[in-house]
């Protein structure tokens, strides 16, 4: 028994070291493991908008290869929907954003089919601006959130602030 206690006494250091070790190795790997590009274009259909008139704008959201993100409608409550919230500005309408159609995908870090988008993903939202709006331009400021995933992990939910304007006209 007594031999039994000094090998296991013995081999504490060896344990711990070997727990720090694999320990090290996961949180090295995590690490490699780097968040995608995501690019994100935001643009009007038109550059101006005449007055009592609206305009279709657009966030193209561009998802490398190999990653995607959670659809606007997840189909698993712990999973981040990619939401776009438009800032209405004074005097200005903003109508609802349309989102893509998803896609269905099996992952290796679910059980149930995840809805994503991949590749180019494009949403939409019109700008109405009142005949009697009384400025030059209209600066839409929007947060889109987001969280980007490859077939293993996800990563951290990203916001990313977009602004852009369009030239109001007579």
């Amino acid at each position: 028994m007594t031999c039994f206690v000094n090998l296991f006494q013995n081999s504490r250091p060896i344990l711990l070291a070997l727990t720090l070790f694999v320990f090290a190795a996961s949180a090295v790997q995590a690490l490699a493991q780097t968040p995608p590009d995501i690019r994100i274009n935001t643009y009007s259909a038109s550059d101006k908008v005449q007055r009592g008139r609206s305009v279709q704008a657009v966030v193209e959201v561009e998802i490398p290869a190999g990653f995607h993100i959670h659809s606007n409608r997840p189909l698993e409550k712990f999973l981040i929907a990619t939401q776009l919230q438009v800032e209405s500005p004074k005097g200005i309408r903003v109508g609802p954003v349309s989102y893509p159609r998803a896609r269905l995908r099996n992952l290796k870090f679910s059980k149930n089919k995840v809805s994503v988008f991949e590749g180019k993903a494009t949403m939409r939202f019109k700008i109405v601006v009142p005949a009697n709006y009384g400025g030059d331009s209209v600066d839409v400021k929007a947060r889109l959130r987001y969280q980007s995933c490859n077939d293993e992990l996800c990563f951290r939910p990203e916001n990313r602030d977009l602004n852009f304007s369009v030239r109001v006209v007579r």
